[in-house]
């Protein structure tokens, strides 16, 4: 074996134990993270679960080279089970920072807290706006801070048409379809009339969906919810005046409430449920610098799936 070759095989072991101790130090995470350093001991505790950033369905995309941001509703949902079936929680927060997103991962994350057995109590956090607010309204009690941004109770699908564009630049367009609204939603041209209002009668159903929903948890009549719902958004404190929350206060406030309602008497403890990262993740999640022309084709993508969004879309 020459010298070079002894120092390449050399290079490859020290990789390889590099490797073998970095999926030790994983495996050691994904259970402290699991758990939390809290959950170490034992004793009643709180849960806080949180739905911070857009709201989306299922479970978050397999990519080792980044961490999946946002709100899924698969691990919202695993979460609340988790909470649900641990005989030492006894209340939960569901801290929710987040404009919505998807009808589909809302729903989920709604029908969830719905079926909870123990006490939950959603806890807003600077925006609970739309699809967040959906998914705290069967909640036993809400809070908000007085300057959170809430409600935006509605349904919104956007549609993007880069037709024009196209023509400036001499590319055209062939659309062979089955039937007339079969590329309904095209980004290549603009809605027709009657397409508008195929669109707008599922827009106005989901609407009625949201609104039930929010009549249902709040106790409120549906007219009364149907005058506040045309999409605004309200302060924590316009809310509490409206019936929206049921208090003004942070996390703090929101976790001794949970304990009360839970039964627990003094300081509670904390538990907090992670998704812990994989090793390549967390090692080269930010080796990979950002793609504008990946942005480019994912908003692309986005305006060729019509997507039904409790979304709130302000800045």
């Amino acid at each position: 074996m020459t010298g070079k070759q002894r120092i390449l095989w050399m290079a490859i072991g020290a990789g390889l134990v590099f490797v073998l101790v970095c999926a030790s130090c994983g495996g050691v995470f994904v259970i402290a993270a699991s758990l939390g350093a809290s959950d170490l001991t034992v004793g009643p505790a709180v849960a806080i679960i949180r739905v911070e950033g857009v709201i989306a369905s299922g479970a978050p995309p397999i990519d080792p080279f980044s961490t999946p941001g946002g709100a899924y509703s698969g691990v919202v949902v695993d979460h609340l089970i988790q909470a649900e079936e641990d005989p030492d929680v006894k209340a939960v927060v569901l801290r929710v920072d987040s404009p919505g997103g998807s009808v589909v991962g809302s729903d989920e994350i709604y029908q969830q807290v719905s079926v909870m057995t123990k006490p939950v109590v959603a806890s807003m956090g600077e925006l609970a706006a739309s699809g967040g607010y959906y998914v705290s309204a069967p909640a036993d009690e809400i809070l908000a801070n007085p300057g959170t941004l809430t409600g935006s109770i509605g349904v919104i699908s956007q549609f993007i048409n880069i037709g024009e564009l196209l023509k400036e630049y001499g590319v055209e367009v062939t659309t062979i379809k089955s039937g007339e609204f079969k590329d309904i939603g095209s980004l290549f041209r603009s809605m027709s009339e009657k397409e508008k209002t195929s669109w707008q009668a599922i827009i106005d159903e989901t609407y009625e969906e949201f609104v039930q929903i929010v009549a249902d948890g709040r106790e409120l009549p549906v007219d009364t919810v149907k005058d506040l719902a045309d999409g605004r958004i309200y302060t924590g404190r316009q809310a509490l005046e409206l019936g929206l929350v049921d208090q003004l206060g942070n996390l703090s406030v929101a976790v001794q409430l949970a304990a009360e309602l839970g039964g627990i008497e003094g300081e509670p403890r904390i538990v907090e449920y992670q998704q812990p990262l994989s090793i390549f993740q967390g090692f080269f999640g930010m080796a990979r610098p950002a793609d504008p022309l990946s942005n480019v084709m994912e908003l692309l993508d986005r305006g060729q799936r019509p997507v039904l969004q409790y979304l709130y879309v302000g800045p």
